[in-house]
């Protein structure tokens, strides 16, 4: 029956996602967004691309306290359709057109690094954005003290190993935009935080990383 449901609100939000955007048009606008994934004739491509959002609700629903959330990076916020919302949705969006249809499509709040307050959110999700950043441990510095100390950070991010970049050739994206590895921005995490649960996508050839995290019990405050 999960699957059922799942399948089908993911054929739903594909529909949307098409008739609100034009792909082919705005393909350079919004490639980095994963929209063209999400809606990606090639079936197999679409579903990797689901499957990520997927294990990342997963992830919340298994290890997310009640509290507000912070999407970073959200483009459309697809991965609030897909979580039985235990707080506020927030969303940090740099591109108004792609926040402005997160808002259109689901009670969220746009916020900016700048109007969080430490320790607030019990769930923040960073999926496949940090590695568009090019000073990542910076921008890490400025997540993890949003974190409330039973909050839990849930990561996710490509492989870029040789199935990964085969994939993306085959479903026909050329671009190159990453600069790193979801493998480097673990280090960094690991660093900082502890890692509760791994999740691979697919399981083999892993193409994405979907990980949680939480503070180490020697920085949460008593």
């Amino acid at each position: 029956m999960e699957r059922v449901l799942f399948g089908s609100l993911i054929a739903s939000r594909r529909a949307v996602l098409r008739t609100h955007f034009d792909v082919q048009r705005q393909f350079e606008e919004i490639e980095e967004s994963c929209i063209p994934s999400y809606v990606h004739a090639n079936l197999p491509a679409a579903w990797v691309a689901w499957q990520r959002n997927r294990a990342a609700a997963a992830l919340y629903m298994r290890h997310a306290a009640p509290g507000p959330i912070l999407d970073f990076g959200s483009a459309t916020g697809e991965v609030g359709h897909l979580i039985q919302k235990r707080g506020a949705y927030h969303i940090i969006e740099q591109d108004d057109v792609l926040a402005k249809a997160c808002g259109q499509w689901q009670d969220s709040r746009r916020i900016t690094l700048d109007d969080a307050k430490p320790r607030t959110f019990s769930a923040i999700f960073a999926l496949d954005s940090l590695e568009h950043n090019e000073d990542i441990p910076a921008l890490i510095s400025k997540l993890i003290p949003l974190m409330r100390d039973d909050g839990v950070f849930i990561l996710s991010g490509p492989t870029e190993n040789g199935f990964y970049r085969l994939g993306r050739k085959l479903a026909g994206f050329s671009g190159h935009y990453h600069h790193c590895t979801i493998h480097d921005i673990e280090r960094l995490f690991e660093e900082v935080l502890e890692r509760t649960e791994l999740t691979r996508v697919p399981v083999a050839p892993s193409l994405f990383r979907v990980t949680a995290w939480r503070k180490r019990s020697s920085d949460v405050t008593s």
